[in-house]
């Protein structure tokens, strides 16, 4: 770094890498990573959703991780935006539920009903 406007381009750069939300098109995965999730199962369920956007090139789907998104008891937890729609939640994961919600709600634009958690609490 020679100047201060070079130490101002590389922070504009990195915050441009950094900033899913601003003007972010296709589907964001999230799934919870805390103490909570990890205990449930949620590596494998990350593992599941990186395996299955990759092997189908779903170029368009970023899966990312955060801390506890709040509800510990119903962990392993996601949450999938999907441009142009609500948020949905899904609760008690698995692998497998992982992979049939890439195939169905990501590619087909079906919700997975019974795995939300609104089906959760019913």
């Amino acid at each position: 770094m020679k100047s201060i406007q070079e130490l101002e381009r590389i922070r504009q750069e990195a915050l441009e890498k950094v900033n899913l939300r601003k003007d972010r098109k296709g589907t964001r995965i999230v799934v919870g990573m805390a103490t909570c999730g990890i205990s449930a199962g949620a590596r494998p369920v990350m593992m599941a959703l990186l395996e299955e956007v990759k092997a189908r090139g779903l170029e368009d789907v970023v899966v990312t991780q955060t801390g506890c998104i709040g509800v510990c008891r119903l962990e392993p937890m996601i949450e999938v935006y999907k441009e142009g729609e609500e948020k949905t939640t899904y609760v008690e994961l698995t692998a497998e539920k992982a992979r049939r919600i890439i195939l169905e709600h990501v590619v087909n634009g079906r919700v997975v009903d019974e795995y939300t958690i609104g089906a959760y609490e019913k």
